[in-house]
């Protein structure tokens, strides 16, 4: 009876929160985003009903393809995925009934076959070595070190603090502080041994014995057993010829050794117990420098030593290029040095063999003495100098092995190629301002990767978005915005709310409930909110979140009316909005009346844009208007629209005559395009913002232009080839192949749902 009623209670909320999806939403506002949260915690506190859960959603997934509710299957599928990783045991039936399902996904469109595609391969791994998806995910997030599966994980929450409430920074730096604090790496190991024999042999575990002889254990010990433990499960996933049968057994091995007299048959029998899944390691930073996220990632990838003074730490980072272009350059080009050649350039020539130190009388010795080594170094091609770094650049030991080659004249090995073993999971918060700064951030990153590649191929870079919105900003000068409306301020948010619905019911619901956590007064329930519910919902949206929303980055060319000043280049996410300037001068002022009475308000442009048409082609067009302004949008307001296309809307001032004398009146000009040119004609200044930062605003332009911004990879590319190349117009080579646009991905669960 007590079974039926928890069956019951699951299938209510697992109900109640797909009545959320079709936008039903609970009565009670106060648990709008939290019904997920709710649920994974139910589970937690009796682990034993996971396997419940797990049946019921498999039925809930199995009647919404039936049904043809496709807004139902990507929510309910993460929901599974993430109650199998945490639960202590599944049964190989309940495995093989979700697997089956995710193949079925692959004849849907994108995104359910990418999804169903990615799942599919983990349970297969899943259900050959059970335990597999927790231990990997534990031991990339806590970068514990194993040969095995050598891949680290590291999350990094950026917040603009003039943009965020102080009493919301600090709160999330004491909640990101507490979760790095909560767990060691000893007790991640142990978590890791505990669950994978839980895993393995069910109800036959002795997990109070287990975990007894672990804590007598010394930290070499349980490094060793985490050893053998991790060997096992991964050497079980990546056979095609291993069963879970023959998995079982060796870890069956190794639960005989640590329990030592205790064999796994005599074990008391019990009730599945849940094994704690760490917090993931979280770092939060206040956005305060530009090139802030480059030095982090960079530290990610190249730690400081532990004894550098923190106040060295920028110097530090401000030299690292420099430095590193050295060592690069000695490691890969191989050090030349100036001195005087006596070679004639014929083989007899060349030294005796008596002349090399450590020479033998073997042919391996006698082949490398006569093979010729080239006279001119050549110059690393372009291509070259943008492929991947060799691996040994950063080994201590590159220059003299480097060296040793050049001496004995034996060809140089091709070098390894680098892999990305370290993810770096970038969450933003705050509203569009602070993605109009990412997307500068990434620009510059991605310039300073072509002109010297080292992050591209070590690092896997993600992004992720959570809109905060506090209705106040610490910032005098971002107070053009601040009137706002929420859904003003985060049109980014909004779009990916619509294209993915569980987006917008997990992450969307935070843009007010983080500030209300925030300044909620202090007592133990709290911190007992806060503690869980932030943290955790942050750790779920990068785990489950993994298909990109990606929105084009668009240049802009400033021209200025002081021929003096060279024009200025920015780039811009979601909009740009030009407003006519203020005069200064007394003349100007008198000037801009008489006009203004004679024409109306506003100033003359010119616009030059490229039409968007059906087929794609470009259509040039020219107007000529009088203008108050215009703001020009790079997100839709809906999701079935072009991303890769701005929507322009200009206020023009039209003249009427009538019998009453000249009246004005402002009509609401719409166009798309993707390149558009707007100048002053009468050489009137007007003031250019920037994602309705009022901090990126420039004042007496006279002329921009605005187009799709280019990949710098591409762009050099792109030079290189023309240089060689008669098609000047046309991508050849390998430009044809390079991605042209520059685009940001963002990070959600379903990316566009069609």
């Amino acid at each position: 009876m007590e079974s039926t009623e928890v069956e019951s209670d699951i299938l209510r909320r697992v109900r109640t929160l797909l009545r959320e999806l079709d936008g039903h939403h609970p009565a009670c506002q106060r648990d709008r985003g939290m019904l997920r949260w709710t649920l994974h915690k139910k589970i937690d506190q009796n682990p034993s009903n996971s396997s419940i859960l797990v049946r019921i959603l498999v039925k809930e997934l199995e009647r919404a393809e039936r049904s043809d509710y496709r807004h139902y299957i990507i929510p309910l599928l993460h929901t599974l995925m993430y109650t199998l990783i945490k639960a202590p045991c599944t049964s190989d039936e309940l495995c093989s009934r979700v697997y089956d399902f995710c193949k079925k996904l692959l004849t849907l469109p994108k995104p359910f076959c990418t999804i169903g595609l990615d799942y599919a391969v983990r349970l297969k791994m899943e259900k050959t070595a059970p335990g597999m998806l927790y231990q990997r995910m534990v031991i990339s997030e806590q970068s514990l070190k194993s040969d095995p599966y050598p891949y680290q994980e590291k999350i990094f929450i950026f917040a603009d603090p003039e943009l965020l409430s102080e009493a919301i920074c600090n709160a999330l730096v004491t909640d990101t502080q507490a979760a790095r604090l909560s767990q060691s790496p000893r007790a991640c190991m142990c978590y890791v041994i505990i669950h994978a024999m839980q895993a393995a042999l069910g109800e036959g575990c002795d997990l109070s014995g287990l975990r007894m002889s672990l804590q007598d254990m010394s930290m070499s010990e349980v490094e060793h057993w985490f050893q053998q433990v991790v060997a096992a499960v991964e050497c079980a996933g990546s056979e095609a010829s291993v069963d879970r049968g023959q998995h079982v057994e060796r870890l069956e091995k190794i639960y005989c050794a640590l329990l030592g007299s205790l064999p796994p048959g005599d074990a008391p029998l019990g009730r599945l117990q849940g094994i704690p899944l760490p917090n993931p390691n979280i770092s939060f930073h206040l956005w305060k420098e530009d090139d802030q996220l480059w030095k982090e990632l960079v530290l990610f990838i190249r730690p400081l030593s532990q004894s550098c003074e923190p106040d060295r730490l920028s110097q530090d980072l401000d030299n690292f290029e420099i430095q590193d272009i050295i060592s690069e350059c000695e490691c890969c080009e191989q050090t030349r040095f100036s001195v005087l050649s006596t070679d004639s350039g014929i083989e007899r020539d060349l030294p005796p063999a008596a002349e090399e130190p450590f020479a033998t009388c073997s042919a391996d010795t006698e082949q490398s003495r006569l093979q010729r080594k080239g006279g001119i170094k050549k110059k690393p091609s372009p291509l070259e100098s943008m492929a991947f770094l060799q691996t040994g650049c950063n080994g201590p030991g590159a220059k003299p092995a480097a060296k040793a080659q050049k001496r004995t004249g034996v060809p140089a090995k091709p070098p390894a190629p680098l892999q990305r073993l370290h993810t770096a999971r970038v969450v933003l918060l705050g509203d569009d301002r602070v993605l109009g700064r990412l997307a500068q951030a990434y620009h510059s990153l991605r310039k300073r990767e072509t002109r010297r590649v080292f992050l591209t191929p070590r690092l896997n870079l993600q992004f992720y978005y959570i809109p905060v919105v506090t209705g106040q900003s610490s910032a005098p000068t971002a107070a053009t915005h601040d009137a706002a409306s929420p859904e003003e301020l985060c049109e980014v948010a909004g779009y990916l709310g619509r294209a993915d619905p569980w987006y917008e019911s997990n992450i969307n619901t935070l843009c007010h409930m983080i500030p209300k956590l925030a300044t909620m007064p202090s007592s133990p329930s709290k911190h007992l909110v806060t503690d869980l519910f932030i943290t955790d919902v942050i750790a779920y949206y990068v785990r489950m979140g993994a298909q990109p929303v990606c929105f084009q980055v668009y240049t802009v060319k400033v021209f200025f009316n002081d021929p003096a000043l060279e024009p200025a280049e920015d780039v811009f996410l979601t909009e740009l909005c030009t407003q006519v300037q203020d005069s200064i001068s007394h003349r100007e002022l008198n000037l801009t009346k008489k006009k203004t009475t004679l024409e109306g308000p506003g100033i003359d442009l010119a616009v030059t844009y490229k039409k968007v048409v059906v087929s794609d082609r470009a259509k040039e067009v020219s107007v000529s208007l009088r203008s108050t302004g215009l703001v020009m949008k790079a997100i839709p307001a809906d999701e079935a629209e072009d991303l890769l296309c701005l929507n322009v809307n200009i206020t023009e001032i039209i003249k009427i005559n009538n019998l009453s004398g000249r009246s004005f009146s402002a009509v609401a000009n719409r166009l798309k395009t993707r390149d558009i040119k707007i100048r002053s004609t009468e050489q009137r200044p007007f003031t250019v913002c920037l994602d309705k930062d009022s901090r990126r605003t420039y004042r007496n332009v006279i002329s921009v232009e605005v187009s799709p911004c280019l990949e710098p990879s591409y762009c050099l590319q792109k030079t290189r080839t023309m240089k060689s190349s008669v098609h000047e117009a046309e991508d050849v080579g390998l430009v044809k192949y390079m991605p042209k646009s520059l685009l940001l991905p963002i990070n959600t669960f379903a990316g566009v749902i069609q």
